[in-house]
């Protein structure tokens, strides 16, 4: 995307000094990885909210514990190397509106709206995790992609543009984040897996005609 501030920080760098201890991060690497770790625990619960009651209650209780144990680990890294840091506030259904009505007022279907969740809460998230970065993604392109994503993923737009449209094929990539995780613990979960296909359905959408 030409982003500036992109290898502010070197990620195989962090994660060797990580392994030894979060004692031996820098600043920087350190404010990375706990923001990092902050904003994936805040994500699951709001992007929940997203999706049929059902679902959000099943899973309630296993993600308010995961974002539990990464607060504290993020509070352990940050701790070691005397930075502050935070968590995102991401947007929950009840605060957007779409030409004046709720957002979801037309989205009823599971994968619609866990596509719209995701396409809204990750650029939050990637916003959030980039500037603790460096990563320098101009407010103009974060405004025009939430703006275009909102409608086209409620139904309302028939296309994105193209910037936009390649932001968007490069944020659904953590379907291939979930992969390893779902591999690197032997979960074996269908859940994942079922996650993991809807991102990379809609990743393979976006790709460029």
């Amino acid at each position: 995307m030409g982003f500036g501030g992109t290898d502010a920080i070197d990620g195989t760098q962090a994660t060797a000094a990580l392994r030894d201890g979060p004692d031996r991060l820098s600043s920087a690497e350190a404010r990375s990885v706990a923001t990092t770790l902050l904003a994936d625990g805040a994500f699951s619960e709001p992007y929940c909210e997203w999706l049929p009651t059902w679902y959000e209650l099943g899973l309630l209780a296993p993600i308010r514990y995961g974002e539990w144990r990464l607060r504290r680990v993020a509070s352990t890294v940050a701790d070691a190397s005397g930075v502050t840091v935070t968590a995102p506030r991401f947007s929950r259904p009840r605060d957007v509106r779409l030409e004046g009505d709720p957002v979801l007022s037309g989205v009823t279907g599971f994968r619609d709206r866990f596509l719209l969740a995701d396409a809204l809460l990750h650029l939050e998230w990637f916003v959030h995790v980039g500037a603790a970065d460096g990563i320098d993604v101009p407010r103009s392109l974060v405004e025009r992609t939430r703006e275009e994503s909102l409608s086209y993923y409620a139904g309302r737009r028939d296309h994105l543009s193209p910037r936009v449209r390649r932001f968007q094929r490069l944020l659904f990539a953590d379907d291939r984040w979930i992969r390893q995780v779902d591999e690197r613990y032997g979960l074996d979960s269908t859940l994942f897996a079922h996650w993991s296909r809807l991102l990379r359905s809609e990743r393979e959408q976006l790709s460029p005609e």
